[in-house]
């Protein structure tokens, strides 16, 4: 090859490859700088986003009141524990996934670190004294209660238990603890659930408590865990709406032989107070202008306005599926020395040690149990609800 020939062709490529490499380098640094830039707005979103949601959700501590009731009221509490199983396995129940066999790898060691965690849980929302009365949802077993009042530092306050084993396949039930010095056990009774409409499905029973506060006026209690929306909200509302219709004609009957009857509706209901469920069937009212004698207030539709504040979260979204209702006289008492409902209302216990970051939807969520299989050792995937009782 002539070597002036050679020159150009090599002196083409040098020139070629310099363009292409700085093209190249060029293009990287846009790249990267463009990556960079974007990282940096998602950074700076997630932390307003955080911020805003620490906000809201705190809400509910605004006016969180820690001092102790005494001799003057007691608080009433709702928990949703979140699948507290006993580790060991059950032939009639299906809790295979939280033996120490199982997927979850549910250990004894778990289980006590469980326990500790809701015996936190309710001195939390106590304050300085510890609630009177906390009605749960989601347990196995009568045991995991005893557990809770026997084998963690509750026992010092001397909760008794009252739990009924239900139907459930899954084998989770509603249970109520309580302190005799404040709620003096009365009576109670397991509502129990058959279906009309298909005889081969199972559900909790609805547990009703009646007690008396501080020796003075009788509560009655209903505890609830009405049924989840596997299948779609509209698929499984028939059995909402028929657990609703329970309820509602228990409460119908106190009433006609009490007419000034002191009567609270808690729980997961597993719907929103603008369902069918609790809106037509259980005529839980959402406003409290013009309630009639008879009629029943659910203090969590108000709270629900705030789409940033609920008890739960769905991909996503807060919403409030756990409800605490009232009587008509537990808000209009005028007689002296006759217990009524705080004028502060009920209130959604959103402390953020029970809170973590939601990297995937932005904001908070509750600090769980479990992610999946993985255990992280939080407490639920439900926040606790909460309402003073006075005498005011």
């Amino acid at each position: 090859m002539d070597n002036r020939k050679y020159k150009y062709i090599c002196s083409s490529f040098t020139k070629n490859a310099k363009v292409k490499y700085l093209l190249l380098f060029f293009l990287f640094l846009f790249g990267t700088t463009s990556s960079i830039a974007q990282e940096t707005d998602s950074t700076e979103i997630r932390k307003k986003v955080l911020e805003n949601a620490i906000a809201n959700l705190t809400l509910g501590l605004n006016d969180f009141d820690d001092a102790p009731r005494l001799n003057k009221g007691i608080r009433l509490m709702f928990y949703n524990t979140e699948n507290l199983f006993f580790p060991e396995d059950d032939s009639t129940k299906r809790d295979e996934d939280f033996t120490p066999e199982g997927m979850k790898g549910w250990s004894y060691y778990r289980y006590q670190q469980k326990l500790n965690n809701i015996y936190k849980v309710l001195m939390a929302v106590g304050g300085w004294e510890p609630p009177a009365a906390i009605g749960f949802c989601e347990l196995e077993h009568k045991k995991v209660l005893d557990d809770l009042i026997n084998k963690t530092p509750l026992r010092k306050f001397g909760y008794k238990v009252i739990y009924e084993e239900s139907p459930d396949r899954r084998g989770i039930d509603v249970g109520f603890i309580y302190r005799p010095s404040k709620f003096k056990y009365i009576d109670h009774e397991a509502l129990r659930v058959n279906f009309p409409f298909d005889k081969t499905l199972r559900t909790r029973d609805v547990l009703h408590v009646r007690g008396q506060i501080l020796g003075r006026d009788t509560l009655s209690v209903f505890v609830n865990h009405w049924p989840s929306r596997w299948g779609g909200q509209i698929k499984s509302e028939p059995k909402r709406v028929y657990v609703a219709s329970i309820v509602r004609k228990k409460v119908d009957q106190l009433y006609g032989e009490n007419p000034n009857l002191k009567a609270v509706v808690m729980g997961d209901f597993n719907d929103h107070s603008d369902n069918k469920s609790l809106v037509e069937t259980l005529r839980a009212k959402g406003e409290i202008d013009n309630l009639k004698e008879g009629d029943l207030y659910n203090y969590m539709h108000l709270l629900s306005k705030n789409w940033q504040l609920g008890s739960h979260k769905y991909q996503g979204h807060w919403g409030t599926l756990d409800h605490i209702i009232v009587s008509e006289k537990l808000l209009n008492e005028r007689r002296e020395n006759h217990l009524r409902a705080s004028k502060k209302g009920a209130h959604i216990f959103a402390a953020r040690f029970l809170l973590v970051e939601d990297t995937k939807f932005l904001g908070l969520k509750p600090f769980r149990t479990y992610s999946g299989p993985r255990f992280i050792g939080g407490f639920s995937d439900h926040l606790p609800i909460y309402l003073d009782l006075l005498y005011e």
